[in-house]
């Protein structure tokens, strides 16, 4: 029997209100990142911001439907992919054109020559580019890091159809499960392609090689979602968060200084290759949970701070954007690498700031002000059940 629209109802209140924490998470993830490319030395790991990108991604993108689902009783597939299009893709189309027009102004510079890269940013292909599935390989340069984008939009082409189709024949906790089993069989996919001995850049770039990770993240949504609020499941939740969040957070922390993704065959490889993105994921899926189930929790009221919360929030997308690009451009005229670094980071904050404010939060705002009348809850009681505004 198809389930009803009323089995997402338990989680109601559990995730109300914005969780400031998760924003300060975001800038710490792309503090990681930063630091990875351009002081690689001091921060070999520091690309697991990207494994905590993917897995908040699901968990958000989970509870965006689920909020939808929980007020009108349905999902509005065009409106859903129209306000993600406007959230994310006019900042990354103004990357692209200034990066172009630059290029072609000032040849010689570190943007000079990037023109054939924008067709697989702009388009949400760079990963599948990385990996020569249209032809050489390519590194994307300034670009590069857009892979990470175009593994999470397609997975939201897929996502929302399969999680609403589950929902239509299961409970919300049946399709957790469900969720978790899926996640298990793309860690075996994996594992398939590392011991069938397939190059690195298809293992780290793949839509499927990644797709455990933001996996987890929804089906941590989705239980959040399915409990209920004081109950014995929600307080066991509560009490394991107490000790989650400080081990997740310092296990993560220890690996940015730490962890070097392994580059050579052999046993390392496999292994890391085979669970090291799904390990990295459930830590960050029990620092999420954590951070959500205690916001008064020590590790909360930090990345609660408004100095960490408010360019998570705002500024993070952004920095990811141009941190490359602007490090690339210093490159050849900043020798002194400590220099560099810093002029990189605050005309990144500039440019991101830039962006937010002049592309970003207009067409958002223009977007949401079109597209949200188009969603009517069809039910008023269920519109005044509150799911969590964890969202961006």
């Amino acid at each position: 029997m198809p389930a009803s629209t009323g089995a997402a109802a338990p989680g109601a209140g559990l995730l109300d209100g914005r969780k400031h924490a998760l924003d300060g998470l975001r800038i710490v993830a792309v503090a990681g990142v930063f630091f990875f490319h351009t002081a690689t030395d001091s921060m070999p790991g520091g690309s697991i911001g990207v494994d905590v990108f993917f897995t908040l991604s699901g968990f958000v993108i989970t509870l965006l439907i689920m909020k939808e689902r929980i007020a009108t009783g349905r999902l509005n597939f065009g409106i859903f992919y129209a306000k993600r299009l406007a959230r994310l893709w006019p900042a990354l189309l103004a990357l692209c054109a200034v990066i172009v027009t630059a290029g072609v102004l000032f040849p010689e510079s570190g943007w000079g020559g990037q023109a054939g890269f924008v067709l697989p940013a702009a388009t949400y292909v760079m990963n599948l580019a990385h990996f020569g599935l249209f032809g050489d390989s390519i590194a994307g340069e300034t670009l590069g890091p857009t892979w990470t984008l175009a593994v999470e939009e397609q997975f939201y082409l897929v996502w929302p159809v399969l999680l609403m189709v589950m929902l239509r024949f299961w409970k919300v906790r049946t399709t957790a499960i469900a969720t978790v089993v899926l996640a298990a069989l793309f860690v075996l996919n994996r594992f398939l392609l590392v011991t069938a001995g397939q190059p690195l850049d298809r293992i780290y770039n793949g839509p499927d090689t990644r797709a455990d990770e933001l996996l987890l993240g929804c089906a941590l949504a989705l239980l959040f979602t399915a409990v209920r609020q004081g109950s014995r499941a929600h307080r066991a939740m509560a009490s394991a968060a107490r000790w989650g969040a400080p081990v997740a957070g310092a296990t993560l922390v220890a690996a940015l200084f730490l962890l070097k993704e392994p580059d050579t065959p052999g046993a390392w490889f496999t292994t890391f290759w085979t669970v090291g993105p799904t390990v990295l994921a459930l830590l960050s899926g029990v620092l999420i949970g954590s951070l959500v189930l205690q916001p008064a929790g020590f590790l909360s009221r930090i990345l609660s701070h408004p100095w960490l919360a408010r360019p998570g929030r705002d500024l993070s997308y952004g920095m990811y954007l141009w941190h490359l690009p602007v490090y690339l451009l210093l490159m050849p005229l900043i020798p002194a690498l400590p220099v560099r670094i810093a002029l990189t980071a605050v005309f990144t904050v500039l440019l991101a700031y830039a962006s937010f404010r002049c592309v970003e939060r207009p067409l958002r705002l223009w977007a949401n002000g079109k597209l949200e009348p188009v969603v009517v809850p069809s039910n008023p009681a269920a519109a005044t059940a509150p799911v969590g505004a964890a969202s961006r």
